[in-house]
């Protein structure tokens, strides 16, 4: 895509450049282009110096983390992760390359960070954590309910033991209440929290 861009920009500065050197040799003038030549004569010019210049706007991205060659890369405006991430050279061997959202629109002075596999598990287990902590002081009984040991019975009890002897301190705590034991607690410990 960037390789794309370079190449339609390129086309159109020689054209420019053919156009306004005006040669005098007698014959056609033609421009080489790979193998092709396309004679330069006839061309539409009106407009041509403002799409090379609208081309040439560049914006500047710091892409670093998982990435073979991490560092300031200039990006033509408009371009998307997936262009930083190639003038960056690519995904580490060791990149979450799942992680970054590949398609959105990077923009000038942006910072790109691609995770390695390690730092995006370590993300989303806290993530997830933080998601699935059930406060014991305030759950009602259906949530009570989906914790692992715990059922409508043990619900009643927890309600029962903070409507009896105030909220849990700490979640140590549950183990006051009936039927709660050290073997349930540890299965629920990761799971709740007293805040």
């Amino acid at each position: 895509m960037v390789i794309k861009r370079i190449m339609r920009v390129a086309c159109c500065s020689l054209i420019l450049c053919c156009l306004m050197c005006g040669c005098d040799s007698g014959k056609e003038d033609v421009l080489l282009i790979g193998k092709e030549e396309f004679p330069v004569s006839g061309i539409e010019t009106e407009g041509l110096e403002t799409d090379v210049q609208e081309a040439f706007t560049e914006i500047c991205v710091y892409v670093c983390g998982a990435v073979k060659n991490p560092g300031v890369v200039y990006l033509p405006e408009g371009s998307r992760a997936a262009d930083a991430l190639e003038a960056a050279g690519g995904f580490d061997v060791n990149a979450a390359i799942d992680y970054v959202n590949l398609a959105a629109k990077v923009s000038d002075g942006e910072k790109l960070y691609f995770p390695n596999v390690e730092e995006s598990i370590t993300d989303l287990q806290s993530e997830g954590s933080c998601e699935k902590l059930i406060n014991i002081n305030t759950a009602d009984a259906e949530i009570l309910c989906t914790l692992p040991g715990i059922g409508e019975t043990r619900a009643a009890d927890i309600i029962r033991y903070r409507e009896t002897s105030g909220l849990f301190e700490n979640c140590e705590d549950i183990m006051k209440v009936s039927g709660i034991k050290t073997s349930v607690y540890n299965k629920i410990r990761d799971l709740i929290t007293v805040k």
